[in-house]
């Protein structure tokens, strides 16, 4: 693995890149949820949000998921990664993200099919939920306080 150690850093870069834009879809999609929640079936407005939710899920936030699992399953190829605690914990806090990846997937196969039983307000709350799990792994990968 003395090859991936070289490449360390560009990986670490392609990781930090691909989990910027899967965090942006995790946050961006449950906001749409808000306002579709509130647009009428089979309205214009909800037309659009589908088609919206939809390129985003596929065309963003999937593969950027499937990159920063990629380039972070490299890193972890480098000898010494996974002797570091803080990494454990992310690792569950990761199973968080997963976890909100695939409900929100659902969320929006409910919505193509009008057939969303979440209000507004539910959404709102939810769209809360990878902001806390991207704080707490942030701040373990950065600090790497054990």
């Amino acid at each position: 693995m003395e090859f991936l150690s070289g490449l360390h850093l560009w990986i670490k870069a392609l990781h930090v890149i691909s989990v910027i834009a899967w965090m942006a879809a995790l946050l961006y999609l449950p906001r749409l949820f808000v306002y579709h929640a509130e647009a009428a079936v089979r309205s214009e407005a909800s037309e659009t949000f589908k088609v919206m939710e939809r390129r985003l899920l596929r065309g963003i936030m999937t593969p950027a998921m499937i990159a920063s699992l990629f380039f972070g399953a490299l890193m972890l190829l480098v000898p010494g990664v996974m002797q570091q605690g803080w990494l454990h914990v992310k690792f569950v806090l990761l199973i968080g993200m997963f976890g909100l990846h695939g409900f929100f997937s659902r969320c929006q196969r409910d919505f193509a099919e009008d057939r969303n039983r979440r209000s507004a307000r539910s959404y709102r709350w939810l769209n809360e939920a990878p902001a806390v799990l991207m704080v707490f792994i942030v701040l373990l990968a950065v600090a790497k306080p054990f």
